[in-house]
């Protein structure tokens, strides 16, 4: 019996971390199949939403609601003027140079962050209170709930979004063929913009919800979005079902290896994942013979 709650233990916690590596890794997938960029300053966009939502709670007393809408807002206008000022600019350029220049751009908004914020780390507030709930002989914390419901509320308006709207349907036609979709009259520019906009917006959320767990500094999103970039790799660069079955397989796998082998092994066992499936199946675990690209 206690095997089985110490497993179920394991479960619940990787199913938790593996949320909110799904939600990371849907943004990636977003401007990859936007823009074929992939986008390594996707983790600062989560460092923004707790460093921000911090800030705006607990230096500026603001109330939970106004300091997180304020913190998304703040941290989608960056991946704004990322899109306008780094990408944009650069016409047919290689992706290896966008890639590189994504990579400036990390390492330049964690400088900013460091600058303004110190190199401290700060906590948030659990949305819920700190009182465990107690599920078959396992604990969770009610953030934990937060971020798996959050995670899915945010994954279902996403796909929403993509299937059911015009902006989506046109995001869609962008992805799967720029030149076709700009002479039917769709600003492609306009929809790569977007594609940075609702990217960031994401990842400010993940770094919102996650930031009452893990606390929060202006280093924190390097380690979030390379494992984000893993939950995606292992869905097959999709945006769909694939990068949020990459996610929970990947928190399952780092939390039952933490548990029964080292927690020392936790972090390395993400890359381990990502060096074997760019061995094996470069493609991606759950890719079909046409991925699902939105």
């Amino acid at each position: 019996m206690d095997n089985f709650r110490q497993l179920f233990q394991y479960i619940l916690s990787g199913l938790s971390n593996g949320a909110i590596y799904a939600l990371i890794g849907f943004g990636y997938a977003i401007i990859y199949n936007a823009t074929g960029i992939i986008n390594f300053a996707q983790g600062e966009f989560v460092m923004l939403g707790g460093m921000l939502t911090v800030f705006f709670l607990v230096f500026c007393h603001l109330p939970v609601i106004p300091a997180i809408v304020l913190s998304v807002v703040i941290a989608t206008c960056v991946g704004i003027l990322f899109e306008r000022l780094a990408i944009r600019p650069l016409k047919d350029a290689s992706p290896l140079r966008l890639i590189i220049i994504t990579i400036g751009a990390s390492i330049f908004i964690r400088g900013v962050a460091m600058l303004i914020w110190g190199k401290d780390t700060h906590a948030l507030p659990a949305f819920s209170g700190d009182d465990p709930l107690y599920i078959a002989g396992a604990t969770l914390l009610p953030q934990h709930l937060w971020i798996l419901g959050g995670s899915v509320l945010i994954i279902i308006a996403s796909r929403l979004f993509f299937n059911h709207s015009v902006m989506g349907k046109a995001m869609r036609a962008c992805s799967y063929n720029p030149r076709a979709a700009g002479l039917v009259g769709i600003n492609v520019k306009n929809m790569v913009l977007l594609s940075f906009a609702l990217s960031a917006a994401i990842g400010s959320l993940a770094g919102i919800i996650i930031a009452p767990l893990t606390m929060t500094s202006y280093d924190v999103g390097v380690m979030l979005g390379l494992k984000g970039f893993c939950a995606v790799i292992i869905g097959g660069m999709s945006s769909g079902m694939g990068t949020v079955l990459g996610g929970l397989l990947l928190g399952l796998l780092e939390s039952l290896g933490a548990g029964f082998i080292s927690a020392s092994y936790k972090d390395a066992i993400a890359f381990i994942i990502l060096l074997l499936i760019l061995f094996i199946r470069p493609e991606g675990l759950f890719k079909q013979k046409e991925t699902e690209r939105f």
